[in-house]
């Protein structure tokens, strides 16, 4: 496949670069890049130690003999003169650098300021609610597309949802709950961003309530994305438990984009847990992490004993997967829809962020600029790239 340029910042010296290239994901990220980049893609790896980029680029080369030339971009995130020489060298950037609300927000404005796409892995909500406040309003200015939770945080639940609401009637209230099941096994740098963000309760309400006062409210129409009670579905078979995650704030604000949506609609996002012992015991060990988390010694114990740059080995991502399951509701029809894929955190969420770059930097797409959900941005053509990829978005059942 020849890569076919959209010309927008055509004298650019790159079309994509991926900073935090030698971290657990970003790695995974730049072999994904290295076997499935289309010809002609001018691609480049950024980070802050070039000796670990070279030896990168070295087992790049393995697997496709012209990664051996690829760019090296040295910058450190705490950089800006740094950073923002990265964003204008490049059409579009993805980082894995994280915790975001720690590493990410100086590249965040460097991107809405050169009018370059930036692409993230946060589930972060303090931080996608700060950047938002600071820097959608300079991004629709720039033609910069901001978009957040490029990986299993949150793209699963937000092109599902898509996916759903796109076989239920328009013009009606829709409702979808979306009830998540996996085997897989996390990495320090995820385990990082999660101890972070549960340690930093009253920072992550003001910058919610911050963003209250500068978003735009729907008229005629309202998208909401609450947290659901514990219960039984009988559409899975298996407990539900609500999960205190980004995905239905991300899924909210498609639908408040989107009017294909209808003129109300909900989100719910759950576990999916077959039996109650299990699910009551993982209850209980995320009440205790999110009361670990408040307390720096602990927290800082939990993080030294995962290191960031560290994950499961490759034999047990090969075993590993994830699905989703949509229930849609609206207008007298009600559809079972289901996303799965292998290793959620992982292998996918690398072969996700990568697609997404893609589509973004060669794929034709709505006119759109600020921060942006990945359903708003790309839609069904980061869709169709998913599922050619391997990742399934199927219909279970329709009545």
């Amino acid at each position: 496949m020849n890569a076919q340029v959209r010309q927008d910042h055509p004298e650019r010296a790159h079309d994509l670069v991926l900073f935090g290239a030698t971290g657990f994901v970003g790695a995974l990220t730049a072999e994904y890049l290295a076997a499935h980049a289309p010809d002609g893609c001018r691609w480049a790896l950024a980070g802050r130690d070039l000796a670990r980029l070279e030896r990168l680029r070295e087992r790049l080369a393995a697997i496709d003999p012209a990664c051996a030339d690829l760019p090296l971009l040295r910058a450190d995130a705490a950089d800006e003169e740094a950073v923002r020489e990265l964003a204008a060298s490049t059409r579009v950037l993805a980082t894995t650098v994280g915790p975001y609300v720690w590493y990410g927000s100086a590249l965040v404005a460097a991107c809405a300021e050169a009018g370059t796409d930036y692409l993230d892995l946060t589930g972060e909500p303090e931080f996608v609610d700060r950047m938002y406040v600071a820097h959608d309003a300079q991004a629709r200015e720039t033609g910069s597309r901001i978009v957040h939770a490029c990986g299993f945080d949150s793209i699963p639940a937000d092109l599902g949802a898509y996916f759903t609401v796109g076989l239920l009637p328009e013009g009606v209230p829709l409702t979808v709950d979306g009830f998540v099941r996996s085997n897989a096994l996390f990495s320090g740098g995820t385990l990082a961003s999660a101890l972070t963000a549960l340690s930093r309760g009253p920072q992550t309400l003001a910058a919610a309530r911050a963003r209250q006062l500068h978003e735009p409210r729907l008229l005629g129409r309202r998208a909401r994305g609450p947290a659901g009670a514990p219960r039984f579905s009988r559409e899975t078979g298996t407990w539900a438990l609500p999960l205190p995650t980004l995905d239905p704030a991300v899924v909210a604000r498609s639908a408040a984009a989107l009017e294909h949506y209808g003129p109300d609609f909900r989100y719910r996002h759950y576990a999916s847990v077959r039996h109650l012992p299990v699910a009551l015991g993982g209850t209980a060990a995320l009440a205790a992490t999110a009361a670990l988390a408040q307390l720096p010694p602990a927290r800082r114990l939990l993080m030294n004993r995962w290191e960031p740059g560290t994950g499961p080995d490759a034999e047990r991502r090969a075993r590993s997967w994830f699905t989703v399951r949509f229930v849609g509701e609206g207008g007298g029809r009600r559809v079972l829809t289901e996303v799965a894929g292998g290793d959620p955190g992982y292998g996918e969420t690398a072969k996700m962020l990568a697609e997404s770059a893609l589509c973004l930097a060669y794929d034709a797409l709505p006119e759109a600029a600020g921060q942006l959900t990945t359903a708003v941005a790309m839609g069904d053509a980061l869709l169709a790239r998913l599922q050619k990829a391997g990742i399934s978005f199927r219909v279970v059942d329709s009545r």
